[in-house]
């Protein structure tokens, strides 16, 4: 992750530009990382609602992923191509990186299909929103703010790997107040890595700059960190604002 303070060797490297080339260079690299966010929700979206299509259609397929342990399959999918980018990221070509992003993001809407099946869709559609207009005020914070954010992120990821390993326990426990505590937190964490991940990416392009790969990774990555916030913060909503079927 970049440090956020700096150093002669960035200052060097801004100085070599003018501030309209660095404005517009961030405004294109950020529009991009957004780009590539929304059209992977779009297409988690898409795999979700055909995922649920065909298991409301057809029993078969409804038992086979939502009460075999194919369902432990799909829901810690979406984590191996999280780490295959996050540690391949240097080695996968730019069409390969892409196509693992794009397919992360349908099998991530199979792994979710379930929220069709379990809460009403006017109350799916309504947390949606929500977390849109939630996710765009604490990004926006993120990149507008003056103040360094820097000092949250070893908090925060702190918190993330706690929030897992909490989920992972409470999967043998079924403990409803211990769900509870995990969605007030997970949502607190997520919101906090929103904007924490803005300003970070915002620096980040003092680093890219310039370099086409460099830039091409930096923008798949960030979409991926940005789309992993957004899928958390809706999860988490959903459990305090869904309507269950």
């Amino acid at each position: 992750m970049a440090d956020f303070q700096d150093n002669p060797a960035r200052m060097g490297r801004v100085a070599t530009r003018t501030d309209a080339d660095i404005d517009q260079g961030l405004r294109s690299y950020m529009l991009g990382i957004y780009n590539y966010m929304a059209l992977a929700l779009a297409v988690t979206g898409i795999a979700a609602l055909g995922t649920s299509y065909l298991a409301a259609s057809n029993p078969a397929f409804a038992q086979a992923i939502y009460a075999t342990p194919l369902r432990y399959v799909l829901m810690f999918a979406p984590l191996a191509f999280v780490l295959v980018l996050s540690f391949g990221i240097n080695r996968l070509s730019t069409g390969a990186a892409q196509l693992i992003f794009w397919a992360f993001a349908a099998v991530m809407g199979m792994s979710i299909s379930w929220i069709f099946m379990v809460y009403t869709s006017a109350s799916v559609v309504q947390t949606f929103f929500i977390t849109a207009a939630a996710f765009g005020a604490l990004s926006l914070y993120g990149y507008t703010t003056q103040r360094n954010l820097s000092g949250m992120g070893s908090f925060l990821i702190m918190g993330l790997f706690g929030i897992i390993i909490a989920m992972i326990v409470n999967i043998f426990l079924a403990s409803s107040a211990l769900q509870f505590a995990i969605s007030v937190i997970g949502l607190l964490v997520f919101a906090g890595l929103t904007a924490w991940d803005t300003q970070r990416l915002k620096v980040e392009y003092d680093y890219v700059a310039g370099n086409a790969v460099a830039m091409s990774r930096a923008t798949l990555m960030g979409a991926l960190s940005l789309y992993l916030n957004f899928i958390n913060m809706f999860m988490f909503l959903l459990q305090f604002l869904g309507n269950r079927e």
